[in-house]
């Protein structure tokens, strides 16, 4: 979503790259920029306002340091301000009372029911034992919907379907939560395509009746400014407790996002970043400057790598590398616990390395969609291999590797190219070992990210598919190894593993 305006915010910074130090007038100019990018990003005009003056009081009063340049203290204004106006730190969900109660607002269209699945199961992986309650009696899927929803993540959901009064749905949900122990007591509630006074008077007496700990309103990221006028809304009509943004991984321009917090002066407790029922992540202010700013969020992707990868399986790994050889079969695992924490796309953006190679948002896409690609044909490659060989490459001469490529589809030359790359791989490995003698706390998968493309005026970057070519075209590198380790040997031969074994073989003879 905000990946139009990280591309502009990148080139009002780099206005001031050549500069010596931070002066009124290339600060009005980097100012002016930043100005724009946010007006086109449609935030507030108003919160545009208190933003621009905010960075520009403390640009001119900045002392620079001789360790970073004007660029990078600017940038570190600006960062600090986003997360000002993000709502500064993160606020946890409050679950209060006996059972607690959350109540879901927003518009129809929202994400509001899909948010209350998302949120229960969010809730549970936390410890929790929530309960669902189907409230929205005016649209005739919301019980189904919910109840379906409920169905997968294996969360109870309590309805009345013949039911239309709210409040004794409601209060039956509540005993229905004291008798089994469930807790929270989440209450998906009625929509309209607008508000209306039946839908206010509907929710007041929810409100009044149940008193609920938080009173979460669900905001649509991609409505633009408009998502601010119904915030601000149901804000003074119902004084939400807390909001929720769906839909932060669309493609919108983002300024909602922006805008709704400061306006509202409520925090932003969760955001929805896909449509999976576990894609919903807790809010931190700091990360989604960070986000924004192409910085990366390394935190949030450890935390998400300890949910989704088992700790013992991580451990084992890692110990099966310091025992030997790296071996294609490791690589295979090695992938396969990446997949688990989201696509490369992702994990590029949250490990912040678009900023540091200084790639704009379409060019990380291209660096993406061509490593999952090459992915794709390298999982071909080793499923065609036998068992010996996935755990001895070095094993894999002319004859095999031809097998291997009609198996497969692909050509002798492919089958060539990747075995190089792994043999790369395996030298990077060796080099890390002792990192991970200390400990096993990097992230599973990442040595084997796939392709870095070539891009324009970024220097020969390895892994270059020429436009329209595949595997065996694709320069050095599709998985966009990082340079070899002081004392590596230099690049593997191109005929693969196996000849580089006989070789040695006859040295040694000789």
């Amino acid at each position: 979503m905000f990946d139009t305006l990280t591309d502009r915010l990148h080139n009002a910074f780099r206005n001031l790259t050549g500069d010596g130090k931070l002066t009124a007038e290339n600060i009005e100019e980097a100012i002016g920029d930043v100005r724009k990018s946010l007006i086109e990003a449609d935030v507030s005009l108003k919160v545009v306002k208190i933003f621009i003056s905010r960075v520009r009081q403390k640009a001119l009063g900045a002392e620079v340091l001789e360790s970073v340049t004007p660029a990078q203290q600017f940038v570190k204004i600006v960062y600090d301000e986003l997360v000002t106006i993000l709502g500064g730190e993160n606020e946890p969900i409050k679950l209060e009372g006996t059972p607690p109660v959350i109540m879901l607002l927003g518009l129809q269209g929202s994400g509001k029911t899909t948010a209350c699945a998302k949120l229960a199961f969010k809730l549970r992986a936390e410890g929790h034992k929530p309960l669902m309650v189907a409230c929205d009696v005016q649209r005739p899927a919301a019980i189904k919907q919910l109840q379906t929803l409920g169905e997968q993540i294996e969360i109870p959901v309590f309805a009345l379907p013949d039911e239309k009064d709210v409040q004794e749905i409601a209060e039956g949900a509540i005993e229905e939560a004291e008798k089994n122990g469930y807790s929270p007591v989440i209450i998906d509630t009625a929509g309209r395509l607008q508000i209306d006074t039946p839908l206010m008077a509907e929710l007041m007496i929810l409100d009044r009746a149940l008193e609920p700990a938080e009173k979460l309103l669900v905001v649509d990221s991609m409505t633009g400014q408009e998502a601010v006028n119904v915030a601000d809304t149901f804000n003074t009509q119902l004084d939400v407790t807390g909001l929720i943004l769906s839909k932060v991984d669309g493609d919108a321009r983002g300024g909602a996002a922006l805008s709704v917090r400061e306006t509202v002066g409520k925090p932003v407790k969760y955001i929805s970043t896909g449509e999976k029922l576990d894609n919903l992540e807790t809010f931190y202010p700091d990360r989604m400057a960070s986000r924004i700013l192409d910085m990366g969020d390394v935190l949030s992707l450890v935390e998400k790598a300890q949910q989704t990868i088992d700790e013992r399986e991580m451990e084992r790994v890692a110990a099966d590398m310091l025992k030997g050889d790296f071996t294609l079969e490791m690589f295979v695992e090695m992938q396969k616990m990446m997949k688990r924490m989201g696509s490369i796309g992702d994990i590029m953006k949250m490990m912040g390395l678009g900023g540091m190679l200084g790639l704009n948002s379409s060019q990380q896409k291209l660096v993406a969609d061509h490593g999952e690609q090459m992915l794709s044909l390298y999982e071909t490659a080793i499923n065609s291999m036998t068992k010996e060989e996935r755990r001895h490459p070095d094993m894999i001469d002319f004859s095999r590797r031809r097998r291997i490529a009609r198996g497969c589809g692909l050509k002798d030359a492919q089958i060539g190219q990747m075995l190089n790359e792994f043999q790369q791989m395996r030298q990077m490995m060796e080099y890390m070992k002792p990192m991970l003698r200390g400990g096993p706390g990097g992230l599973p998968g990442l040595p084997g990210m796939p392709g870095l493309p070539g891009l324009p005026g970024l220097g020969g970057m390895p892994g270059a598919p020429k436009p329209g070519g595949g595997m065996a075209q694709a320069g050095r590198s599709p998985f966009g190894f990082p340079p070899k380790p002081p004392g590596s040997s230099g690049a593997a031969s191109a005929s693969g593993f196996g000849r580089g074994r006989r070789l040695r073989k006859k040295r040694r003879k000789g």
